[in-house]
């Protein structure tokens, strides 16, 4: 099968609207011994804001290294800790006791995140550059040309011909990095479980899934596009919108028992104070399971899922076994704070702004030939080759910089949340994160600014801090209501 022409040459801007046709060109002056076609600067620009981004990261990484680096204890943290009422001094010393392997493991990932980024800069780089968009469509018009009765004149099913070639292009080139990921570092530092037979059959099972439900979508998607007019963006919003809320509803109830054992909490001390602490808030709590999260990995989880009046609350096996109850009670009062102050709403409400912001600027660009023309393709380029370039050229920026504005929000709602169980009065929120935190190794000394950039929560010290503080108002409190 032969490669499909196309040229590197064409001067093309990032967007027909965002560059006068001046400025459109940009080659690279070489001596005459070593001839090399000029880059267009759509794909020069894209090139350039991927080592960008790729240079600022590594540099937090490297920031991040040199905390772990270092042999010195975070003393504010470990007075922060032994300050705590109850067993506070106790697990300070275990805090100490882990602080090495914490540093280990730290060290141990961010090394990995470098190795792995620096990996993903490679291959995308030379994806474009090689042309991998126009060869995989190119393969996927081949095959249906050579197996089925479709043509190229079939975009929709062409389209998604492409999307699979593309995923499992995508599943295998992130091999590497997954298997290292899982096998090494998880396994290395005693929290990976995951058997290798479990992990090919997670593997089909989450790449049949993919097909199974993307296939549909993408198919939909693609026709609203194609045959809705100029106001399409509406349409594919509104879409988007349903389903979104059909796979909030459907996925932890029918996809995530594929993967892992749900069973109801079992009846006793632990289930009745969990249901009066949903009922003393008003919570719609219909069901409360225990999940298998053992099955693959030591970290510990607790989550909440349902609309309406059909609330159900999922404890890790590993949460359970790691703290008390009156931790869990504590840690699900931070997780019903969420729900009480509106966040899983506000962040509904900011995806699907999101994605309605995005189709509505791909819509001004949607006719960019020069976009199209700099990695491959004409005017005439597929819808689905036309929303990709867009996300990964035009939108790249503006996901970044939404991705960090998101990060910082979710740090506020932590320590809203944090506050709400304290004025639930619950009392152990501290030491139960603290406890967990000691088991899954977390990081006892984040340089400020990968934190910042990088945790979607507040490190621990800082909120510990701050729930000192609130639990010192809400004492107060209760003393004068004494």
């Amino acid at each position: 099968m032969s490669l499909p022409s196309f040229s590197l040459c064409p001067p093309l801007p990032l967007c027909a609207s965002l560059l006068p046709p001046s400025t459109l060109s940009c080659a690279v002056s070489l001596p005459p011994s070593i001839p090399l076609p000029p880059v267009p600067l759509a794909l020069l620009a894209t090139l350039a804001f991927g080592a960008l981004v790729y240079a600022w990261e590594t540099y937090l990484n490297a920031r991040q290294a040199r905390q772990y680096a270092d042999p010195s204890p975070p003393s504010v943290l470990f007075s922060t800790v032994s300050s705590l009422s109850g067993s506070g001094a106790e697990l300070s010393k275990t805090l100490e006791g882990k602080f090495s392997k914490a540093q280990s493991y730290g060290a141990d990932k961010v090394a990995f995140s470098t190795a792995s980024a620096t990996y993903d800069l490679l291959l995308t780089s030379a994806q474009h550059l090689l042309g991998f968009l126009p060869y995989t469509w190119s393969l996927a018009l081949s095959l249906l040309a050579r197996y089925t009765s479709y043509t190229a004149d079939d975009e929709i099913v062409a389209s998604c011909a492409f999307f699979l070639l593309s995923m499992l292009a995508s599943e295998l080139t992130s091999l590497p990095t997954s298997l290292y990921s899982t096998f090494g570092v998880e396994r290395k530092h005693g929290f990976n479980k995951t058997t290798p037979l479990l992990y090919i059959k997670d593997w089909f099972m989450s790449f049949s899934l993919t097909a199974a439900i993307g296939c549909p979508f993408l198919a939909l998607l693609l026709w609203i596009i194609k045959s809705s007019g100029p106001l399409w963006f509406w349409y594919a919003w509104g879409m988007m919108v349903a389903f979104t809320v059909l796979m909030l509803t459907v996925y932890p109830v029918f996809i995530m028992p594929l993967f892992n054992k749900y069973e109801p909490l079992p009846e006793g001390e632990l289930k009745k104070k969990i249901f009066e602490l949903a009922g003393s808030i008003n919570y719609p709590l219909t069901k409360l399971f225990i999940v298998d999260g053992s099955k693959r990995s030591s970290h510990s989880n607790a989550y909440m899922f349902g609309f309406g009046k059909n609330k159900r609350i999922v404890l890790f096996d590993t949460l359970v076994a790691q703290v008390d109850e009156g931790e869990i009670l504590s840690i699900l009062g931070h997780e019903l704070g969420h729900w009480a102050l509106y966040h899983t709403v506000i962040n509904f409400v900011i995806t699907q702004t999101y994605f309605l912001a995005a189709f509505y600027i791909f819509s001004l660009c949607y006719e960019s030939g020069y976009l199209y023309s700099a990695f491959g393709f004409g005017d005439d380029a597929p819808v689905i080759i036309r929303l990709l370039l867009f996300m990964s050229t035009v939108w790249s920026p503006v996901d970044k910089v939404l991705g960090f504005l998101l990060t910082i929000n979710s740090r506020y709602a932590e320590f809203a949340a944090d506050r709400y169980s304290i004025n639930l009065g619950m009392k152990d929120l501290q030491s139960g994160l603290t406890k967990i935190h000691i088991e899954n190794l977390g990081s006892m000394k984040p340089d400020p600014w990968y934190s910042t950039y990088h945790y979607s929560h507040p490190p621990l010290v800082e909120r510990l801090v701050a729930m000192q503080v609130e639990q010192e108002k809400y004492d107060q409190k209760q003393k004068k209501k004494a």
